[in-house]
């Protein structure tokens, strides 16, 4: 009797109803998980989890918070990143570690966040430090899921910094997944429930800095420019820095690719974010780059084979999800607990 009453004052107090005729407040996550309700235990297995992380050297004794690198769909670390930014923080000897996520990051993100939760909790444990995050497209945002419904993992990083993260998903996804696709693109779908889940209650928390640099001529994260621009973050109480290329470098043409490859502007507000206590400070951020080529890291002389290689790996399918119809149910940790 007891369990049939408290299944009768759940669902009269999931549509707003209580005793006396009264109307409940509504939670301020909807019909998501509470803010601080603890993350589940990792389902991915613990020996694939830890071969999915590789560093650079130890993460013992290192003076400086170790860099997370989080590639983008379609993408795998060497590829996205082995040829501009890990060679940048090999140089500055900046420790970095970088996550392979499944199927070339095609896969459901829900199990990617998995990977996310395990690598910041194994970096900080090793450092004895907290962690920055890098991550370019859904690289970006995928952090941002481990910190949302794993809450212990806000404690674990200092900033996080995404190129244009698909925060708010892509009206591209809303048209192509349409039919079928990998699960990956249907969840980035800006009408996807998996992003109205992301973005629940708060897009950020204390304690996290966000940079969010982007630029308004992306043709796969769309719309990226102005008040709606997909990748800027709004609410929660994290210190947070929204800005495009274009406002520190009006001529600046950088497309989705070239923001997470070589473009000198993105790079350096990277940068910036790394070397100083909160986000990105665009007024920081010297005009000089306006006038580079390419970001430090990049090779001038193998640039074209190094970029041309990342373009055709993002167009293979082969190691890519299987395509679904329907983008992947919201695990049950996504909802408030009974």
């Amino acid at each position: 009797m007891r369990r049939i009453r408290s299944v009768l004052l759940s669902a009269l107090l999931a549509v707003g109803v209580v005793a006396g005729g009264g109307t409940a407040a509504a939670s301020p996550t909807g019909e998501f998980a509470p803010l601080n309700q603890p993350g589940p235990r990792l389902s991915v297995p613990a020996a694939r989890l830890d071969a999915s992380l590789t560093c650079d050297g130890p993460l013992r004794g290192v003076t400086r918070d170790p860099i997370l690198l989080v590639p983008g769909t379609t993408m795998e670390p060497d590829v996205n990143f082995a040829w501009n930014y890990e060679r940048a923080f090999t140089r500055l000897g900046w420790r970095w570690c970088a996550v392979t996520l499944p199927y070339d990051t095609t896969g459901d993100v829900q199990v990617a966040g998995e990977y996310i939760v395990h690598a910041l909790r194994t970096m900080s444990r090793q450092a004895g430090r907290d962690v920055d995050v890098v991550g370019w497209s859904q690289g970006g945002m995928v952090p941002r899921w481990a910190l949302r419904f794993w809450p212990d993992t806000r404690s674990l990083v200092d900033d996080l910094i995404g190129l244009s993260p698909s925060n708010h998903g892509t009206v591209v996804a809303d048209t192509a997944c349409q039919g079928s696709c990998t699960p990956a693109n249907h969840q980035q779908a800006s009408q996807a429930r998996f992003i109205a889940a992301l973005n629940s209650g708060a897009e950020t928390f204390a304690g996290v800095d966000y940079t969010a640099a982007y630029t308004n001529d992306d043709e796969i994260v769309v719309p990226n420019a102005g008040p709606t621009a997909s990748s800027a973050l709004h609410t929660g109480k994290g210190r947070i820095a929204n800005i495009a290329l274009q406002e520190i470098c009006p001529a600046n043409t950088a497309d989705h690719f070239a923001i997470g490859s070589y473009d000198p502007v993105g790079y350096a507000i990277v940068a910036d974010a790394l070397r100083h206590d909160g986000p990105a400070v665009k007024g920081r951020i010297p005009l000089t780059v306006c006038g580079q080529q390419y970001q430090p890291g990049v090779d001038p002389s193998t640039f074209l084979r190094d970029y041309t290689a990342m373009v055709r790996f993002a167009g293979d399918s082969e190691g890519d999800a299987p395509k679904v119809i329907d983008e992947p149910a919201l695990r049950r940790y996504v909802f408030p607990r009974g």
